[in-house]
Formats: structure tokens, sequence, C-alpha cells
């Protein structure tokens, strides 16, 4: 016998296996006897492992029985039955003995007075560890009417949660099993089971690629979820289903004939689609069951991938393809590694069917997922395993099974997989007392979470337990963390010292501005002396400028309700007294012209315009929109310090021999202009009516936010759909990871600048924006 035909007999037997198993959990539900159960999912093991010793599990399956002794199950049963249904389950999986060790104690911690100590004592760390995985994912908390909106969370933490692979294994045989027994629920935990399953645990099972799992998971989620719908699947397909089956024999039968005249040694067979991926196609397609044809599917299973090619061409002859719906999974896996491929046809009738065409090792990958790959292939190459990690989390079922042909034995493996793999590094999952996720950046702590949740909560903190216990505050939380925070009335509020602690800008920002808030009356006073310091180097006389329609003025131009508000701003730094100051200056100047010796300033600007006559006091308008006040015939350009559009309010400065330069009032240069050249300001304002300013005047801003991949064109794109050139990008990133972005571009009017700026907020990690101003 050459080894081609004993390959063949060998997966000709694991294909007969897995039919004795699908046979097996039909009748799984009649065993009451937890004796014969237990021998099943002995026979089960050396089935697939003759020479295992299975002396660890037979330990593990004593002790079990006794600590669950005299607990029942809804059904009534003993309640050591679910234990040793989720461990036959494994077993079907072909998993190793500690999996299938900690499947008939996954529930002992949790339900029993068994600890994780006595655990590890008796079977090891290995297995202590898999049950702890499985009882802190058994603790995820899921509400019905939360869950399709917390549900992408969930899964992600899940998948996080579970460094160990088989811990997620162990956890979806025992839901599989618990789907299986859901008709003793009442119908509300029925439907919310199930809700969770079509939300969670079928998601998962399909990442992994155990469709095994996924079928019957949809299937009984259908079910519960939609029993009518269900219930009216299962009839009509029975109805027809003789005429169906004959057709479909008839299929299997010519196929096989003509792969066997062509010299393939193939497995030909046909299954009716599962109830759930008919349910979809009629609600996609809006379809009755009778306007569906393709309910099945040919299978045919070959030894290599050239009989797979060789198999297709022989198909290909024999029937019509339907354009369009070949699909080459084998060239192009998907990300869970299933490879098969498809290809549609027309039958003898008319009627469409499906074919499949893979091998045997494809087969039982694409049953099983990455529970096919569990036994690992001698490492030949004598390599050392290869640890790299791709950057796309959604590929890592792949990297997982690259790592795995590589490595030489179960344990290396698995060690890899706990210490390298870090599905979602960037984020942490955790709950509420009330079983809400909260979705944190990696290393946040208790306060980030405090801040998270509420305003309130985090200035009012005092404490936190996180699983039950006391923690202190700078406590990084884990995925799967149950965070309470303690909070008291009496509390002095948040420390400076916090914001060294905390990792999300919420928390920075929330933190910010209870200070500011909290030390209002210190930022007044402070405000007040930066404003009266101010004055006195600048030799201005601030009692002048202080007066109500002023300060009026000021504070509807920086949006304050009151004059202390100005104040505490300047003292913590929000406005510049110098910003403030020239403001009033130019409110006093406007009341008080004859003061500020018009002739003189008129004089100064005759001269250096080339002199024109002091006589002239007329406005005269530019081709610039601006209005400038006793200039006539003179060269106005704009200041390129501060950029003013139309809408901004400005100034006009006299400068020796080259015009009037203007300027926005809070350009810096403005404010800190010496004494001496004060004189030399002119009064200047756009054109009154807004068609007279046209054109498009250069604006410079800086955004400022936290640096990520793709921030840049999220805010390029802005500038794309509003069709405004960017004459200028200048970015930075500083070792914070706070990126200060420059642009200058083109607008029409404040307005228009106003209305971007506005947009670019929205934009996710943009902290603030602001005018160069010199």
């Amino acid at each position: 016998m050459d080894v081609r035909e004993k390959t063949t007999i060998d997966e000709n037997e694991k294909l007969a296996e897995i039919r004795r198993v699908e046979a097996r959990v039909k009748s799984m539900e009649d065993f009451t006897d937890p004796d014969a159960l237990y021998q099943e999912l002995i026979a089960s093991i050396k089935r697939y492992h003759p020479s295992a010793d299975t002396s660890m599990i037979e330990k593990a399956y004593k002790i079990a029985s006794e600590a669950h002794k005299g607990q029942k199950r809804k059904s009534g049963e003993p309640y050591i039955i679910h234990p040793l249904c989720v461990a036959i389950i494994l077993a079907d999986l072909e998993m190793d003995k500690e999996t299938i060790t900690a499947g008939l104690l996954h529930d002992v911690v949790e339900d029993t007075v068994m600890t994780s100590e006595e655990i590890r004592q008796e079977f090891g760390e290995d297995v202590e560890q898999l049950v702890d995985g499985v009882t802190k994912l058994g603790q995820l908390s899921y509400s019905a009417d939360k869950i399709e909106v917390q549900a992408e969370n969930l899964r992600k933490m899940f998948l996080a949660m579970a460094k160990d692979i088989r811990v997620i294994l162990i956890k979806l045989a025992d839901r599989l099993h618990n789907m299986r027994t859901l008709k003793y629920m009442s119908p509300e935990k029925q439907k919310e089971k199930a809700r969770e399953t079509m939300d969670i645990y079928a998601p998962i099972a399909q990442r992994l690629g155990i469709s095994k799992i996924k079928v019957e998971l949809d299937d009984l989620s259908l079910k519960y979820l939609q029993p009518d719908v269900y219930y009216d699947l299962v009839e009509k397909v029975a109805l027809r289903k003789t005429e169906r089956e004959k057709f479909v024999q008839g299929i299997v039968d010519e196929v096989k004939k003509h792969i066997e005249d062509a010299g393939i040694r193939a497995q030909v067979d046909g299954r009716v689609k599962h109830f759930f991926s008919i349910y979809k196609k009629m609600v996609n397609q809006d379809k009755t069951i009778d306007q569906i044809y393709d309910l099945f599917a040919v299978r045919i299973i070959v030894d290599t991938v050239k009989d797979c090619y060789a198999a297709l061409g022989v198909i290909h002859e024999m029937y019509t393809p339907i354009p369009g719906r070949f699909k080459d999974y084998i060239a192009m896996p998907k990300p869970n590694m299933y490879q098969s491929l498809h290809t549609t046809l027309i039958g003898p009738n008319g009627t469409p069917f499906e074919i499949q065409i893979r091998t045997f090792e494809m087969h039982k990958t694409a049953e099983y997922g990455i529970a096919a790959h569990w036994k690992y292939k001698e490492q030949s190459d004598g390599k050392k395993p290869d640890s790299s990690r791709e950057e796309e989390k959604m590929t890592w079922l792949r990297q997982i099974l690259e790592w795995q042909r590589d490595m030489s034995d179960n344990h290396e493996f698995l060690n890899l997989l706990k210490s390298d793999l870090d599905l979602f590094a960037e984020n942490v999952y955790c709950f509420t007392p009330a079983g809400d996720v909260k979705n944190l950046p990696a290393g946040s702590t208790p306060i980030d979470f405090a801040y998270n949740v509420h305003s309130a909560v985090g200035n009012k903190m005092v404490g936190a337990r996180v699983n039950g216990k006391l923690v202190n505050i700078d406590y990084v939380i884990q995925n799967g963390d149950r965070v309470e925070i303690i909070t008291s009335q009496n509390s002095r509020g948040p420390s400076r010292d916090w914001l060294k602690i905390v990792k999300s800008t919420q928390a920075k920002n929330k933190i910010n501005q209870w200070f500011k808030q909290e030390l209002k009356e210190d930022n007044i006073i402070k405000g007040r002396e930066l404003m009266n310091t101010y004055c006195k180097t600048k030799g201005i006389v601030l009692s002048d400028l202080t007066k109500p329609e002023f300060m009026q003025a000021v504070m509807i131009k920086y949006g304050f309700r009151d004059w202390d508000s100005v104040l505490a701003a300047i003292g913590h730094g929000g406005l510049k007294e110098g910003q403030v100051i020239n403001r009033l200056q130019e409110e006093y100047r406007k009341k008080n012209q004859k003061e500020l010796t018009d002739a003189q300033v008129l004089e100064t600007i005759e001269n250096a315009a080339g002199g024109a006559g002091k006589d002239r006091q007329k406005r005269q308008g530019s081709k610039n929109g601006i209005v400038v006040k006793g200039v006539n015939d003179v060269a106005v350009r704009f200041a390129k310090c501060c950029s003013p559009v139309p809408g901004d309010e400005i100034v006009g400065f006299v400068t020796r021999g080259r015009g009037v330069t203007i300027h926005r009032t809070d350009c810096v240069n403005m404010i800190h202009l010496p004494i001496e050249e004060r004189a030399r300001l002119i009064e200047a304002e756009w054109q009154a009516t807004p068609g007279d300013v046209s054109g498009r005047f250069l604006a410079e801003i800086k955004i400022f936010g936290n640096n990520r991949t793709g921030l840049l064109v999220d805010i390029s794109k802005i500038f794309t759909e509003r069709k405004i050139d960017v004459l200028s990008v200048n970015s930075r990133t500083s070792k914070q990871g706070t990126a200060t972005i420059a642009m200058a571009f083109e607008v029409e009017s404040r307005a228009e600048l106003d209305s971007l700026i506005a947009k670019i907020r929205q934009v996710e990690s943009v902290l603030d924006i602001a005018r160069t101003t010199g």
C-alpha cells in the first residue's frame, strides 16, 4: 500500500468520525447517566489519540462529580452532565487533555467551594489558568437592551481577555451545550441567551473558523429568537425533502462517475444548507424559500490541491458554470484560513446548485478551524520559532497559524501565544458595577474610569475597588476588570498630581476644568495683577481704560458674562493681558478721537504717503476692500504676521515709505507696539458693503491635537470638500505625542474661515485651533 493510499484511508476514517460525532450530538441529550457519558468521553479521546493517558481526565471527572454533588440543572439532571457534555464537545474538536480537564472543571470555582489554588495543586498551573480564564469570561455581564450597542466591544474584550485561545474554545463548547438545552429556560431567558449567542459567540466561532460550532449556534439562536420563522423553514424544507434528496443524489452519482473516470480519487456527498443560512439568503435577496434553488451543495473531497483543480476542470466540462459565481479560496484563503473552491453550476433541469472542492485537510480546517491545527507539525528545518507580529489585528488568526507551523510542540506554541499575543493593545475594556462596558486607552487608571463615567464622579473620587478589592489610584486597569469608584462629599477634589497619572485626554481636560473653576478667585487676583503690571511697563493708565462700555466690548469679543471671568481667564493663561489691553485701547480711541490728536496722526500719514494735503478727512476705499481714514491713493497691504481676512477687526499702521499695513487688532506686533510708534496707528475697516470686498485672502492657522495615524488626512479632506487650496503645511510632534500642524490657505471672508475652523474642531483627536497672531 503506497503512502497516498494510506493517507486517503486515514482521511476517510476522519470524515466517518465527523459523521459519528454528528449522530452522537443528536443523541447526547438522551444521556442521563453521568458514567455512561464519561465512557463516551474516553471513547472519543481514544479514537483520535489511542495512546493518551486519561488519568488526569478521570481524576477531574471524580473531583467535579464530588464538587457538583447535589446540584441540579434546570432540566432536573445532575449538574455534572453539563461539564461532561462540554468535555465531549472539546474531545470532538480533538483538544489536548489539559483543555478537556479544564472543560470538566470549568464551573467548580464559580459554583462550588473549590478554589483556584486547589486546582493548581491537583492539576498544575496550565489547567488552573484555563479554568480561571473561563471563570473570568463567565463574569462578563450582558444586558439584553444593550447587547447590540455593546456587541463589538464585548467581542473585542472576549478575545483580548483570553490570552490562551483554548479558553475561548472551552467557552464556545460551554455555550453550545447551554444552547442545546435552552428549552428548559423561561421564554425571556431563552431570547436573552439566543441574542447574546447571535451577537457574541457565533461571530467569534466564525472568526476562529469553527463552522461546526458556528452553524449550530446560528440555527439554535434562530430557533429561539424567531421560532415562527425557524419552524416554518423546517416544515418547508421537509416538504420537498424526498424530491430534493433524489435530485442531489442524482448529481452526486453523476459527479462521482466522471471524477472516477478522470482517475481522481475523491469522496462526493451532498448536504442541505443550514436553516440560518437559508433565512439570511431569503432576507437579503427578498425571496421565498421556493425561489431559492441552491438550498444544497455538493462537496468533493480529494487528496491534494492538484486534484482540486483537476476535479474543477471535470465539473466545468459536465455542467455550465454561472459567470461571476466562481471563488478560489485555495489561492486566496479567508482570514480564518478557510480554503476551498466554490463554483455554481446549472443542473440538468436548469436548476442552479453549488459545488465545493477541497482536500481532506482543508475540510477539517473548514469544520473545526483553529482546533483542526491543534496537533502541531514537527519542526524540520531547525529554525527558531517565528515571533514576528503582523500589524493588521483582524489577520491575527493567520498569524497564529503561521507560528503554529514552526512550533516543535504544543507547549512551546502556547507559551509564545500567552506571552507575545496582545490582540488589542491600544485599548482596555472594563465594566461598571452595573455591567456597562467602558473602552479606555491602554494604561488607564481608576481616575480615567471615574471621569469617563461623569465629571462629578471624578471630582468626588477618594478611592477605587477593582474586582471587589481596594486598589491604589494609579492601578493599571486590565481587560475584564469590574471597577467601582468610591466617592465622598467631603472630597477636596482632584490633585494636580492626577494629571501625571491619567492616560485619557478626557480625564485631563476635566481635571483642568475643575482647577479653572475651583481656583477662580486666585486667578482673578492674578489676572488683575498681570493687567496692572503690563500697563505700568507700557506706560498706560489702566483707570482710563476700565470704563463699563469698554469692558463690555471686551466681554462680547471673548464671550464672557462678567469682568471677573475675563480676569480669571488672564490669570490661568486662557487670555493674554496684552490682548485685553489692546482691545480696551481700541474702544477708548473710538470714543476719544479728538484726544488722540487726529491732526498729528493725519500729518504723519500724509507725510508718509507722499503728502496729499492735511485738509482731507474723508475715508478712501482701496482695491483691497479696505477703508482707511484720511488716506488717498496710498498703497495698502496686509500684514503677513497675522493675515487679516474680511470680518476681522483691523487697524492700519503707517510704514516708512511702504504705505499702510493692515493688521488684526489682536496681532502680537500691534499689542506690543512701543508707545512712540503708536502715533503711526490709523483707523481702518472693511468696506461696508460685503459685495465690495472681493477676492481671496491669506489665512494661517495652527491645529493642536493628539498625534495619530490619519490625522492630517482627515483634516486635508475637509479642505478638499470645501475646494480650498492649501498653500503650505508644516507639522511636528512633541515627545508627549502632541501634534502641531500649521496651515496656510486662502478664504473669502471671516465667516468662511470660522466655518472651516468649526468643522476641523470636529475631527477626532483635535484639541484646539488658533490663528497666527504674529
